[in-house]
């Protein structure tokens, strides 16, 4: 035991050696980077625009001096990876400073903090690949750990913790890349070329890059939406959006060094497409058959540029798979690049049979992706231009003629869109009356947004929203609430209700927070959201997703309620209906397996401690496989249906064949070197697939989407009470009798 303590710590002491005369003899070759004699004025340009347009305004004093120095810090270095406690406690001089001198425009502190980081990242990315290209063996046989996520971490004492901390992240890294079956030569050689990826990507930060994050820094107090854009990237001053528009169809966002994937927007190729999720992390992107480039610490724009490209052509993405959140398995899909219209994935409908107890009813399904609208065919007076009113209205005369019994709206992942749509949309449900207050920085209400003729449809209505459902959705699913029109049921809606505008200043532009929404009962929807009168289990952790998750959000308030007729209304029933509904999820098989696996998920990864045995980390993936399993069977079990045998077993009969035919296709296509004409046809296939699948009237709704059988379960209660008053003493009889 002495011996193996022994050779541990010679070994511990050689990497550190090697650490510290890196860091002593490593030459960056460059100066400082010096503020512009503009950004003085420009600093000063841009507090003013704040103090006077922001809907929240913020005092400029030492509370906010602090809190901008924290917030600077921690976007400098979130992972605590470079700082040492003596660097913070320099720093610290300015806690109280810092307002002061944003008065005055003095941009210096941040040049300063900057410039410490540069130094110090540059130094470390040497030390690293040094590290790599020596002969120095990592242990993956050792019990450590180490604990990656910042918030976790106090900052590092000395250079000693520093070198020993890097240590294990490089290993760490190296245990990722070989249980996804890189050969050891080949894993250093990547680190390598990531290190020397980023090493690269900090000497090339200039004055325009500190300033902006320096000024995002004091931005981002006001609310999570409010940004300053550089002159370099005000032609994409919403990077998400350009990516969303002319690309694959993703909102990308920065979390930690991982870029990750915020939305799939609806109707662009990722959509199509359904192998990108939301949550997902991109850490490399390769062209077409080219290799792939690892991006892990990249600038978000620079990632962006790498996975935009002209339509038709095709990006490969590596990922970590969001719903598992182990960086320990990673996958490779590509989609065929595209440009992105939001109005060409239309509302769609299908018809499901809910039967309960000898009683069957029909009913519409409307799934709503977005709030859309063909602005340009609309303003060349196109009679048949797309919109989300007309498409649904539509849907709604074909439901008429079907005789359906009621109609289910679904708008879980609709990320909003067009207000004008989300008020239209509300005047096909309400007679007329207000659909949404906006109040301005000034606190000057506008009631603009209303419906003005009588409802299209007065029949039983229920409106489905998840953690994705945002802006215009919660517009739209707050009134319907409000006017008692229909329930609410799914989880909390994403709670986005606020307005933005973006106005040009002497160098780039300002995009600010300068209204937000309030419902017709005066509450906003803004930071809560909707809250379902019927709640079902989260797809998405809610202390990861929505505007709560957001460091300064705007907090949730109220004001007065503006006059509305409320319909005759269904809340009435929500105790009754959710009796039932509890009743009915808890013995059905599907229902119960969706949420013990939202359970397990959540729960994976409650420990922030990660093991750096690769036999640990290797049994801790195929514990992940086993309760997965172990779920599957239950359901299984509980249905009457064989059970897998094992792993291999149920791998393989889940595996998604469609998925398969895809990336076979684009692989046999680059190989081909022809991969235009395969991946159209690729698509092309696989539009008329899902469209032959929507067709197919035997759909297994409850085991496809379990969600949504219990949504017609709860509509079909609803019916039954509202429409046959009797049922009502039949339903409790009923939910007694099984009690």
């Amino acid at each position: 035991m002495q011996r193996v303590i022994v050779i541990l710590l010679l070994s511990f002491i050689s990497v550190t050696t090697l650490y510290s005369s890196i860091y002593a003899s490593t030459d960056v070759g460059l100066g400082p980077i010096e503020k512009q004699s503009e950004q003085t004025a420009l600093f000063r340009e841009i507090l003013d625009r704040l103090a006077t347009r922001h809907y929240h305004g913020q005092k400029i004093n030492d509370e906010l001096s602090e809190r901008y120095l924290t917030t600077y810090i921690e976007m400098l270095d979130p992972l605590k990876s470079y700082f040492l406690q003596s660097d913070i406690e320099e720093f610290s001089k300015w806690k109280t400073k810092l307002d002061d001198l944003a008065r005055r425009g003095d941009v210096n502190p941040g040049f300063i903090m900057f410039n410490r980081l540069r130094t110090q990242a540059i130094a470390q990315h040497q030390a690293n690949i040094e590290l790599l290209e020596s002969d120095y063996e990592f242990d993956f046989t050792a019990d450590e750990t180490i604990v990656l996520d910042g918030e976790e971490r106090d900052w590092l004492e000395n250079p000693l913790q520093r070198d020993e901390y890097w240590r294990k992240r490089i290993k760490d890294s190296m245990i990722r890349l070989l249980l996804n079956d890189k050969e050891p030569a080949k894993a250093r050689e990547l680190l390598i070329k990531r290190f020397t990826n980023q090493k690269k990507q900090m000497q090339q930060r200039d004055s325009q890059d500190v300033f902006q994050l320096y000024v995002n820094a004091l931005a981002s107090l006001y609310d999570p939406h409010t940004a300053y854009y550089s002159p370099r990237t005000t032609e994409n001053f919403q990077i998400n959006m350009s990516l969303s528009l002319e690309g694959i169809g993703a909102e990308l966002t920065i979390e930690d060094e991982y870029t990750k994937v915020a939305r799939i927007i609806p109707g662009g190729p990722a959509d199509l497409q359904g192998l990108l999720k939301a949550e997902d992390k991109i850490i490399s992107v390769g062209q077409d058959d080219k290799e792939l480039v690892d991006v892990i610490g990249w600038r978000l724009d620079d990632v962006v540029d790498l996975i935009r490209g002209p339509k038709d052509s095709t990006v490969r993405l590596e990922l970590i798979n969001g719903a598992s959140d182990s960086a320990d398995s990673t996958e490779v899909i590509a989609i065929v690049r595209d440009k992105v219209k939001l109005e060409e994935k239309s509302a769609q409908s299908k018809i499901i049979n809910i039967n309960q107890n000898g009683v069957e009813m029909r009913l519409g399904v409307i799934d709503i992706p977005a709030f859309y609208m063909d602005f340009e065919a609309y303003r060349k007076r196109d009679p048949e231009y797309k919109s989300t009113t007309r498409d649904v209205y539509k849907l709604l005369m074909e439901m008429r003629e079907e005789r359906v019994d009621g109609i289910i709206l679904d708008l879980r992942n609709n990320g909003g869109g067009s207000l004008h749509e989300a008020t239209m949309l509300t005047d096909l449900f309400i007679d007329s009356g207000p659909v949404v207050q906006i109040r301005n920085a000034y606190q000057q209400v506008s009631r603009d947004q209303r419906a003005t003729s009588r409802a299209v449809y007065n029949g039983p209505l229920l409106v489905m929203i998840n953690r994705l459902s945002a802006s215009a959705s919660e517009i739209f699913a707050g009134a319907i609430q409000d006017y008692d029109r229909a329930l609410v049921v799914g989880s909390q809606s994403f709670g986005k209700g606020t307005v933005q505008d973006v106005t040009g200043l002497s160098s780039g532009q300002l995009k600010l927070t300068i209204s937000k929404f309030y419902r017709v009962s005066g509450d906003s929807t803004q930071h809560r959201g909707v809250l379902p009168d019927i709640e079902f289990p989260s797809l998405y952790n809610k202390e990861e997703v929505g505007e709560s998750h957001k460091d300064n959000a705007l907090p949730w308030d109220n004001i007065h309620a503006v006059p509305f007729k409320r319909s005759a209304g269904v809340k009435q029933y929500v105790p009754l209906l959710n009796t039932a509904h509890q009743q009915r999820i808890s013995s059905d098989p599907d229902f119960v397996h969706l949420v013990k696996q939202l359970e397990f998920s959540d729960s994976w990864d409650a420990d922030k401690t990660i093991s750096l045995s690769i036999e640990k980390r290797r049994l801790r993936s195929a514990e992940w496989d086993n309760q997965q399993l172990l779920l599957e069977n239950q359901r299984r079990k509980s249905k009457g249906l064989e059970l897998y045998a094992d792993r291999d077993a149920w791998k393989a009969a889940n595996k998604d064949d469609d998925e398969d035919e895809v990336k076979d296709e684009v692989k046999e296509g680059l190989e081909d070197n022809k991969p235009k004409a395969k991946e159209n046809q690729m698509v092309a296939d696989e539009k008329e697939a899902k469209n032959k699948e929507e067709e197919e009237e035997e759909e297994d709704i409850a085991e496809s989407d379990p969600m949504l059988q219990e949504a017609g379960y709860i509509l079909s209660d609803q019916i039954r009470i509202v429409e046959k008053p009797n049922n009502k003493q039949l339903l409790v009889l009923r939910q007694n009798g099984e009690k």
